[in-house]
C-alpha cells in the first residue's frame, strides 16, 4: 500500500527525550515531504509547532493545533472551533478555591495567572512564553471581543485533579472533551473536536484528491486513538499507552528511538 499523506503527534510521539527532533528524524522527513506532505497534529498551539516546522522544512504545509481546535495552512484559518467564554469561567468556578493551575489558550496567545511551576514546565517543553494575566481579566476580555479558549489546561496536584476531572465529566461533560494526558493534568477543549474531524477537513479543503486510506498516522496517546483507528494505517510508537498499542495497525519503535523515522524508512 502506498500512503499519500502522513500525519503525526508531536510530544511522545515525533520528539526524543530532550523533547527536540533527532538528526535522522529531521532527514527522514526532508527526504519525502517533497512528494509526501508531512502535517503536525497536535494540543500544541501552532507557536510551540511552527519552529518544529521550520526544522523539518514543512512551513509550506498546514497544521493542526489544539487537537483540531484551530486548522491552519499558512495565515489561512480552516477550522477555528473554541470553548464559548461563559464555559471557560464555569471551569475557573471550579478551580477557584483549590492550588490548580489553569493555563488559558487562544490562537498563538497563552495566558497564566502566575509564572509557577506548571507554567515555567510548560514554557520549558513548549519554547513559548506565556502573557501573565489573572484568569478574571482573561475571561472579561475574551467576553468584549467575543472569544473563548481553543485549549485549557488544568495542573496540578492529582489528587486534585482527579477531583476537578469527575466533577468536570459529570458538569460539563456534554459540552467539553476531557483528556487526562498525565495523573497531575486535564487538557480540556470543545466536545465537537478530535483528531479524526482535523483530518477530514484537512482532506475536504486541502487534499480532496486523497482520503482517509491514503493516510499514514503515528501516535502515543489517548488523544491519538481515533486518528490512528480512521486512516490507512495507524502506527503507534513503542511507548504508546496499552490501548493505542493494542488499536494501532503497526507498531514501531519509542520516540527516544527514532521510532517515526524508522518507519518513515518501512513504509517510503
Amino acid at each position: 500500500m502506498t500512503y499519500n499523506l502522513l500525519c503525526t503527534d508531536i510530544d511522545g510521539t515525533l520528539l526524543n527525550k530532550d523533547r527536540r527532533l533527532s538528526s535522522l528524524t529531521i532527514s527522514e522527513i526532508k527526504r519525502i515531504s517533497p512528494t509526501v506532505p508531512v502535517i503536525l497534529i497536535s494540543s500544541r498551539m501552532p507557536k510551540a509547532m511552527r519552529h518544529l516546522q521550520r526544522d523539518l522544512c514543512i512551513l509550506d504545509k498546514p497544521l493542526i493545533a489544539y487537537n483540531g481546535g484551530l486548522i491552519l495552512d499558512g495565515e489561512t484559518v480552516l477550522e477555528d472551533t473554541f470553548i464559548p467564554v461563559d464555559l471557560v469561567h464555569n471551569i475557573y468556578l471550579e478551580i477557584a478555591n483549590t492550588s490548580i493551575h489553569l493555563s488559558l489558550y487562544y490562537n498563538d496567545n497563552w495566558y497564566v495567572p502566575e509564572m509557577d511551576y506548571w507554567a515555567k514546565r510548560e514554557e520549558n517543553n513548549t519554547k513559548v512564553s506565556p502573557f501573565v494575566q489573572s484568569v478574571p481579566i482573561t475571561i472579561k476580555q475574551w467576553q468584549k471581543e467575543s472569544k473563548g479558549a481553543h485549549k485549557i489546561m488544568a495542573m496540578g496536584d492529582a489528587n486534585e485533579i482527579d477531583t476537578l476531572y469527575k466533577s468536570l465529566e459529570t458538569n460539563l461533560g456534554h459540552s467539553l472533551a476531557l483528556y487526562r494526558s498525565k495523573d497531575t493534568y486535564i487538557e480540556i477543549a470543545h466536545t465537537a473536536i478530535s483528531k479524526e474531524t482535523a483530518i477530514n477537513t484537512l482532506l475536504e479543503k486541502i487534499y480532496p484528491e486523497y482520503s482517509l486510506k491514503d493516510i499514514i498516522a503515528f501516535g502515543d496517546n489517548y488523544n491519538d486513538i481515533a486518528m490512528l483507528k480512521s486512516v490507512g494505517m495507524g502506527v503507534a510508537v513503542a511507548n504508546a499507552k496499552q490501548e493505542v498499542l493494542t488499536i494501532a495497525n503497526d507498531h514501531t519503535a519509542t520516540n527516544k528511538e527514532d521510532g517515526v523515522a524508522l518507519s518513515i524508512q518501512k513504509y517510503f
